[in-house]
């Protein structure tokens, strides 16, 4: 290594800045859509939203299928209406999830960029504390071959 193509702690902390936070950089970027977005990706996606859902639709076929025939709204075979709301909800949610997962991909973009770049700047500053060690060696060796 060149000491003198190393650069000093004051430049490298001059060319790299300290990258902003991540997480708020992300959250002043989002629009109120986008926020919603999030919030029924994240909402949606656990497994006690299948578990609602799941039941729901087990009560609903059950009803329609061991009910007294009279009080049946959605009759076997055919479960038109279970179909039909089903078919809704998944209409619905699917875009809205697909969305939240766009968001929640840039905002690990920005991790990633963020990463990088404190990655760069520590290489720069590993970089230099070797040289300055490499130096402290050599004046170390120096001084003892003078002793002896």
């Amino acid at each position: 290594m060149n000491v003198k193509t190393i650069e000093t702690l004051i430049e490298i902390r001059k060319k790299y800045s300290s990258p902003e936070n991540a997480n708020e950089l992300n959250q002043k970027r989002l629009t109120n859509l986008e926020k919603l977005a999030l919030l029924v990706t994240e909402k949606i996606g656990i497994m006690g939203f299948f578990f609602i859902i799941f039941t729901w639709t087990v009560l609903w076929l059950s009803w329609n299928l061991f009910a007294p025939m009279e009080i049946r709204f959605d009759p076997y075979p055919s479960f038109v209406f279970w179909l039909f709301i089903s078919n809704l909800i998944q209409l619905h949610l699917m875009p809205l999830i697909m969305i939240g997962q766009n968001i929640q991909g840039r905002h690990a973009q920005i991790r990633a960029d963020h990463e990088y770049e404190t990655n760069k700047k520590a290489e720069k500053e590993i970089e230099m504390i070797l040289s300055h060690l490499e130096n402290q060696n050599k004046l170390l060796d120096e001084i003892l071959r003078k002793l002896k």
